[in-house]
């Protein structure tokens, strides 16, 4: 079959070079147009693009995906099948193209966790597994027929970064699966609404920076969840004397402080703790604003409170 792939951040890297390696024709790559980015506002190139343009594959960077010309040579390529992993949500035109229509891998177990961020919202919903799914594009985003999934167990030490990166390449191999079976005929789809009867659907929507701020009125264990969900990014945070504290990763601990939610109790050597609803968090690795992030034991050799 001859694919063109869709996609533009490095999760979406694991599965073009999957697609590439199995040996399936990739006629083009399509990602996001080359941005500024950093400090110097020098042009980015995305982590697809540069795979792409590492591996000789021609590469195209629509900035408005109905734009005329791009669906002129989207069409003038034809593939028989699209393949999407994170990139932006496509308008019908482009998805209904190829015969075969044009595939998506979401990293979670849908119906479950449909949006933009399924790997954080796993995580800060505590959740004890999560997994990757392969399924095809209709009109409403994340709610086509089920192709493949995929499960993970979770022992509820993960941050999304793990979690990220498990998936990335749980998802790349689940897609090559998914590719050759729909190149063979071999196999089925199944409605999403058939997976929905008696639960209650959690979704993911994107989550902003004004959404990490931590509620230490919450029990120990979600405010970790909270924490893990969150990093390495966007992260958590708090304030402490009047300085943002990233927080990256701690611990619960359920004891009665006899201090009110918020506080923090530290010896100024090994520990930095912050009390909840029914005990405190542990914080283990952190970033005070204005320095680089590190334990906190090595955070307190250089920084009292």
């Amino acid at each position: 079959m001859r694919i063109i792939f869709m996609g533009t951040p490095q999760f979406a890297v694991a599965s073009l070079d999957a697609l590439i390696t199995a040996g399936c024709e990739v006629v083009a790559v399509v990602t996001a147009p080359d941005k500024p980015a950093g400090r110097g506002k020098k042009i980015s190139e995305s982590a697809v693009k540069q795979y792409a343009v590492e591996k000789g594959l021609k590469v195209l960077q629509p900035e408005k995906l109905k734009n005329p010309d791009f669906l002129k040579e989207l069409e003038a390529l034809h593939a028989d099948l699209q393949v999407v992993v994170a990139f932006r949500m496509l308008p019908e035109v482009v998805w209904n193209m190829p015969p075969k229509g044009t595939i998506n891998l979401h990293a979670s177990l849908l119906p479950q966790y449909r949006g933009a961020a399924p790997i954080n919202w796993a995580i800060i919903n505590g959740e004890k597994e999560s997994g990757v799914t392969t399924f095809f594009l209709t009109h409403d985003i994340d709610t086509g027929h089920i192709l493949f999934t995929e499960k993970v167990t979770l022992k509820g030490t993960e941050t999304a970064g793990h979690l990220h990166d498990w998936l990335m390449n749980k998802g790349a191999g689940l897609l090559v699966k998914t590719v050759k079976g729909i190149e063979s005929g071999r196999y089925s789809q199944h409605p999403q609404d058939h997976f929905t009867d008696g639960i209650t659907l959690k979704h993911a929507p994107k989550i902003f920076k004004e959404d990490c701020l931590i509620d230490f009125n919450q029990p120990a264990q979600s405010v970790c969840n909270f924490i893990r969900g969150l990093s390495p990014s966007p992260t958590a945070y708090t304030t402490i004397n009047d300085k943002a504290l990233k927080i990256f990763y701690a611990t619960p601990e359920i004891t009665d402080t006899g201090l009110l939610p918020g506080a923090f109790i530290t010896d100024n050597k090994t520990h930095l703790k912050f009390v909840t609803a029914d005990g405190c968090v542990n914080v283990t690795d952190l970033q005070l604003e204005g320095k680089k992030r590190m334990e906190t034991e090595e955070f307190l050799r250089g920084n009292k409170f």
